[in-house]
């Protein structure tokens, strides 16, 4: 995988108290600056990257490549590098807001974190493989951790996400897909000689290219239209990996393969309209690479691309969370209205202490509850935010009379419950409990998944 050039990087505090890495080498702000200007983050939406860690001078130095940067500065978004430092992945959450993650640069995956496949290698092969390609076969697990952490959360909130090389194979191991340890080894013997790919070449590093055949009806399709015309739906790309994508995610949708068959592009079709914010994709080679090295010019129109409709997802996405996050300022009500609220939340408190307390603990006069009743029976189409609050005040019943008589049919269950579990053996009874502890276990996990989603669709 590519080593880039490392940048000069101001340390700046953001709001969160936590020390983050904006960095540009087109920009470089001083703390006076900043403080004038307020805090950048605040003007444009965030992308978060993650950097790779190497050695310099005997010490380590955590870098992302300058290309990934000047795209996503270019095109309207503030890339905010998330240093590779120990304990980073239980600290992501002092990045928010995230508006956009990119994964690039890094090494192997550690490949215990997926279904990988070791018997097909000898002790001789393994140790051969690690030899050629010593930069990369060195795990690094907290990379790992903090991008799997990333990519998670961005499939769960359907935050836009690129991957590029490495970037790519971690979403699809995030996914549950698997990879090949050694593309050359594991995926040449499977095909003709005419039909093989040098998918790295380190005497020709940048210069390296081979070809591409790019699937119909995909973004990659769209976006190199005009070069395909003339190449028969072909591109040449470049190519910087020694493994690849084996078992390809089921979310997912291949956009180009390579002669040997290896999947060089996929992406998430029901996760995939820029001008909406959903953007989830992989591509195995460097579009931002793929230039002349005597003029930095692309190779094809369409190189850019892939970095132009990402970010403009990431701010389609900021737009589609900042609306949601406005809160508009409840209307001033007239004596007789504020009056008639206080009797309604009355109400609901009273049917809240009735629900916790059972109908035996609470005295309470059936007026005191039609107002809370007349109320929900009055507004039978309420929004979800309206039922969550009203729940929050007690509101669980449409009427006092239909919430006293469950009361008492819950507790003649409980005496009946009460009368069978006191005939039963204590063999039964463990059993009974274990029972009831795990399905307690599998409730609760369905109850924070359900709960969480609920969480995410009001976010957006």
């Amino acid at each position: 995988m590519p080593v880039s050039l490392s940048l000069t990087c101001v340390k700046i505090k953001d709001l969160a108290s936590f020390s983050i890495f904006v960095c540009s080498r087109r920009f470089i702000f001083t703390f006076q600056s900043l403080e004038m200007a307020s805090d950048l983050s605040m003007i444009l939406p965030r992308v978060l990257i993650v950097s790779r860690r190497t050695v310099r001078k005997n010490k380590f130095v955590d870098f992302v490549g300058e290309y990934h940067l000047d795209l996503i500065v270019s095109y309207g978004a503030v890339p905010v590098i998330v240093p590779r430092v120990s304990g980073v992945h239980m600290l992501l959450e002092s990045f928010e807001p995230i508006h956009g993650v990119l994964l690039c640069e890094g090494e192997d995956i550690d490949p215990s974190l997926y279904d990988a496949e070791f018997s097909n290698f000898s002790p001789e092969e393994l140790e051969e493989i690690r030899k050629v390609h010593a930069s990369d076969t060195a795990i690094d697990k907290e990379k790992d951790s903090i991008e799997l952490r990333l990519a998670k959360l961005c499939l769960e909130r359907n935050i836009p996400f690129l991957g590029i090389c490495r970037g790519s194979q971690v979403l699809n191991v995030a996914c549950g897909g698997t990879l090949y340890q050694d593309v050359e080894k594991e995926l040449s013997k499977k095909v003709s000689e005419d039909q093989r790919v040098v998918h790295i070449n380190y005497e020709n590093y940048d210069g390296h290219r081979h070809v591409v055949r790019v699937v119909e009806s995909t973004p990659l399709e769209q976006w190199f239209r005009d070069s395909l015309e003339d190449n028969g739906r072909e591109i040449w790309v470049n190519s910087y990996h020694h493994q690849g994508v084996k078992v390809l995610a089921q979310r997912f949708v291949p956009m180009a393969f390579a002669p040997d068959g290896l999947i060089e592009g996929f992406y998430d079709p029901d996760a995939y309209n820029p001008d909406e914010g959903k953007f989830i994709m992989g591509l195995q080679f460097h579009p931002e690479r793929m230039r002349h090295p005597e003029t930095d010019a692309f190779d094809y129109p369409g190189c850019p691309y892939a970095y132009k409709e990402f970010v403009k997802a990431v701010i389609a996405y900021e737009k589609k969370l900042n609306a949601s996050a406005y809160v508009p300022k409840a209307p001033e009500l007239d004596q007789e209205m504020e009056k008639k609220r206080k009797k309604i939340i009355e109400s609901f408190s009273i049917a809240k202490n009735m629900y916790y307390g059972g109908s035996g603990t609470v005295s309470v006069k059936g007026s005191e509850l039609e107002a809370g009743a007349e109320f929900l029976e009055a507004n039978t189409a309420l929004s979800l935010q309206q039922e969550n609050r009203l729940k929050q005040m007690g509101a669980t019943v449409r009427n006092a009379s239909r919430y006293i008589d469950r009361l008492k049919m819950n507790e003649e269950k409980e005496r009946f419950a009460r009368s069978i579990v006191g005939k039963m053996s204590i063999e039964q009874l463990s059993d009974l409990l274990s029972f009831y502890h795990m399905m307690g276990q599998i409730c609760s996990e369905a109850l924070e998944r359900k709960l969480q989603g609920l969480v995410n669709d009001l976010a957006l």
